[in-house]
């Protein structure tokens, strides 16, 4: 629950500052002409968007299991972040479209020195607000909270490059440079939203924890053999933050089910312990009466 309010309350606060930098950038816009701070203003409002799907989505997640959802509600960050990732894509597109139009034409840019103070005020405070919020979906392990403070991040790079190219263009009235930048930073979300794209489709297929999360797992098991005879079957995926851990453990014929029981939860919490926001299912199978390791007494790991 604690971390729940931790994501919920800083993904608000990601909604209020992305708001506040759409409205400013599109006043600049209106006044100024300049194409690049469009593309700016139009990529701060896919980030408000992200950070309202972010703030609803890790709402909906720390949500506890229903009778429609038996494994929790986890899934909505994951959905969240693969939803805000086409968001991206889709941002980029227009950019680049915006910036051709902009291209063929001659408009002046006026009142550039608001441009740019506006541009600078952006990047600084993407830039507190995506520090905290990766600090945040490190301790909560949120793929929506992630995310959200990658949109934040690509931002700060984005307002650096049309900050630099407008002061470019201060200095030496080349207006040309306005959509050209455009065209860059376009190229830039696109490829951040296609690897987002990857990252969070892998989620949303089960795909398994890492290889080190899984040598942490087949350690603490292994610690534990002796009456547990060996383990296999061994299954992991993510669910939002939650990592979802599947094993079958085989022990000894002479091990009462009480006592199996009792060795299967000791290692559940001890893999609780060393992975956070971790969920253990154990199957508990009897080992095979002829197993050559019972009749040696010598129990090791087998897969």
């Amino acid at each position: 629950m604690l971390n729940s309010n931790k994501k919920t309350k800083w993904a608000r606060l990601s909604v209020f500052s992305n708001l506040i930098l759409v409205v400013l950038k599109l006043i600049v816009f209106f006044f100024s002409g300049a194409v690049s701070i469009l593309s700016e203003a139009l990529h701060s409002s896919i980030d408000l968007v992200a950070a309202l799907i972010a703030y609803f989505s890790v709402k909906k997640s720390s949500a506890p299991p229903d009778e429609d959802h038996q494994f929790g509600h986890g899934k909505y960050e994951n959905l969240s972040g693969f939803i805000e990732s086409i968001l991206i894509i889709l941002a980029a597109i227009y950019i680049v479209y915006e910036a051709i139009q902009k291209f063929f034409s001659n408009t002046s840019i006026e009142y550039l020195n608001i441009a740019i103070l506006v541009m600078g005020v952006s990047a600084v405070v993407n830039f507190f607000v995506s520090r905290k919020l990766y600090t945040i979906s490190r301790e909560t392990d949120s793929i929506a909270i992630e995310t959200d403070a990658t949109h934040l991040s690509i931002d700060v790079y984005t307002c650096l490059g049309v900050f630099a190219g407008l002061i470019i263009i201060r200095v030496t009235g080349l207006t040309i440079l306005d959509p050209i930048i455009s065209i860059l930073i376009a190229i830039y979300i696109l490829f951040l939203g296609s690897v987002l794209t990857r990252k969070s489709v892998a989620d949303l297929l089960d795909k398994s924890l890492s290889k080190e999360e899984a040598e942490k797992i087949e350690g603490i098991i292994t610690q534990h053999l002796g009456k547990l005879v060996s383990f296999h079957k061994l299954a992991t995926r993510k669910s939002g933050s939650d990592k979802l851990i599947e094993v079958h453990m085989q022990f000894s014929p002479d091990v009462s089910l009480k006592d199996a029981h009792n060795i299967a939860h000791h290692i559940k919490d001890d893999i609780s312990d060393s992975i956070p926001s971790s969920r253990v299912t154990v199957h508990i199978e009897p080992c095979d009466e002829d197993c050559e390791i019972c009749k040696s007494d010598t129990c090791k790991s087998r897969k």
